[in-house]
């Protein structure tokens, strides 16, 4: 996942030294907020003279046809106008440039998106857009799922609230980009900070409920209900190699995986029509409590004897709840 340092959080230095700074700590992108300023064009100009960093703009404002000749002039990588504040058509020209994408804030739904389907990303307003320091709300991790779901073929970007444990949950969710502003610069050091931000977690302030892909939307058959036929075709429409299996009142029985279920027809060669997906059955995987944090989670993680893909998680009674996977970590990362 990039890391877009946005400029405009360091309010102590001036943008010169800003910019040399995260030069020389190697930060993926600039990210430039642009609050229907065309001053800020200017800044961009200066930035292209000190580096050959990509440009992540974002530009809020009711008429965005006034910035089509100034990104004519002023090439970016990243353009993204504000969809909240549009009061006229957004038909950015052919000769513009960049990668494009459209902001959404918290309350917005990720389906506007259907508007701007030939766009390459949206980016996510994950706090109170233009306020530095706020705090990640939750309600955008089930975003960020609904929204890969449904355009599988688009990147996701994010800004606010992003520190060391938001910024692991979302590498662990494919997205593409996350911009960082108040973390990066309160803290030491911007490399201090970039090290946080892109290796580690350090404390956790959410669990596992907060971000793990819930029950309605993974792949679950009930125990009752197994057939090898619908055994195949939960975990070929889930797309994860696994299904959960549970019992009427929703409690984990376990999860078949696609090595569990070669295992099961491997013994069963011999009459293939004495199948039983009963017998498919992990009746024991690896699990965690819906309840814990980030760190506990990388902790089970490191404990295990063997790699681990995905959890399912549970409730301390027992009641399936969803499941957490790594799929999109690598993904991220690129």
């Amino acid at each position: 996942m990039k890391i877009s340092a946005s400029i405009y959080s360091d309010k102590k230095r001036p943008l010169q030294e800003v910019i040399k700074d995260l030069v020389s700590h190697q930060v993926d992108l600039l990210h430039v907020d642009c609050n229907d300023d065309v001053s800020v064009f200017d800044d961009i100009r200066t930035i292209r003279e000190l580096c050959d960093v990509p440009i992540d703009l974002h530009i809020i404002t009711e008429h965005p046809s006034k910035y089509y000749q100034l990104l004519e002039e002023v090439p970016v990588e990243y353009i993204t106008f504000q969809y909240e504040d549009l009061k006229e058509p957004l038909e950015i020209p052919e000769t513009v440039t960049g990668r494009k994408g459209i902001a959404v804030i918290t309350p917005t739904s990720v389906r506007i998106f259907d508007e701007f389907k030939k766009y390459d990303f949206i980016l996510i307003m994950a706090t109170i857009p233009g306020q530095s320091g706020g705090k990640f709300d939750t309600v955008n991790f089930s975003k960020i799922r609904e929204f890969r779901n449904n355009y599988p073929g688009k990147s996701i970007h994010v800004d606010g609230g992003v520190n060391p444990e938001v910024s692991f949950i979302l590498r662990n969710m494919g997205v593409t980009s996350a911009v960082s502003g108040s973390y990066l610069f309160n803290a030491a050091s911007v490399g201090n900070a970039l090290m946080n931000l892109t290796k580690r977690s350090i404390e956790s302030e959410y669990t596992v409920a907060d971000f793990m892909i819930p029950l309605e939307e993974s792949p679950v058959l009930a125990l009752k209900d197994l057939s090898l036929e619908r055994v195949l075709k939960t975990i070929d429409a889930g797309r994860l190699s696994f299904t959960l299996v549970v019992d009427e009142n929703e409690k984990l029985k376990g999860i078949i995986s696609n090595a569990d279920v070669r295992k099961g027809l491997l013994n069963s060669l011999a009459d293939l029509n004495k199948t039983n997906p009963v017998n498919f059955i992990n009746e024991s995987p690896t699990h965690i409590l819906e309840t814990a944090t980030v760190v506990e989670m990388l902790q089970l993680i490191k404990r295990s004897n063997f790699p681990i893909m995905y959890l399912p998680v549970v409730s301390k009674e027992g009641y399936a709840k969803g499941i957490v996977t790594f799929v999109n970590l690598i993904k991220g990362e690129l």
